[in-house]
């Protein structure tokens, strides 16, 4: 099954080819999972992550990715949830771990799964923590018009939904969407 989307490289475990310290336009779209998608795994790492500022207007995240970590800011996302602005800087591993304690409340904690599907790269992300039980599948394109293939176990798109964004998810985490519905 087609859908239209964009193309997109695994470099670093991103679906974007980035240069360090570089900024670059991010087009992602995500979705929740629905199946079993483990058979198709190639790779894995933890993460956890927590955010310096989480403004609808711009967020500045601090991620360690296994033994890495990294500086990201974004942008607001564009009208239709897809695109926004990011530029991410790799941190010493010390430096992360020190700049999460500045951090504010609520902490990501997940574990990224990398599966190739045709000719991208998506990530499924297994919440831990105060988001056990939420499963979401990206993939990053090249421009919103590039086409892709939904694997079987890719359910409802999510993308632009503001409660699944990361940061949303560490202030309003998954396990409180049904006590405060």
């Amino acid at each position: 099954m087609g859908v239209q989307g964009s193309k997109s490289s695994f470099e670093g475990g991103r679906g974007m080819s980035k240069v360090q310290g570089a900024g670059s336009m991010e087009i992602e779209r995500k979705f929740l999972v629905k199946g079993d998608f483990e058979k198709d795994v190639l790779k894995q790492k933890r993460i956890v992550q927590g955010y310096i500022c989480a403004e609808e207007t711009r967020t500045v995240r601090v991620r360690i990715q296994g033994d890495e970590g990294f500086l990201t800011i974004k942008s607001p996302v564009n009208e239709r949830g897809w695109s926004r602005y990011e530029y991410e800087q790799s941190l010493a591993l010390n430096d992360a771990e020190e700049l999460l304690k500045l951090c504010l409340p609520g902490v990501i904690d997940k574990v990224r799964y990398w599966i190739r599907v045709g000719n991208h790269m998506w990530e499924v992300d297994v919440f831990q923590g105060d988001n056990e039980g939420l499963i979401v599948a990206e993939i990053e394109l090249s421009s919103e018009e590039e086409t892709f293939e939904l694997p079987p176990w890719v359910g409802e798109e999510v993308t632009g939904d503001a409660k699944y964004y990361n940061a949303v998810l560490s202030q309003k985490p998954f396990n409180q969407w049904q006590i405060n519905s």
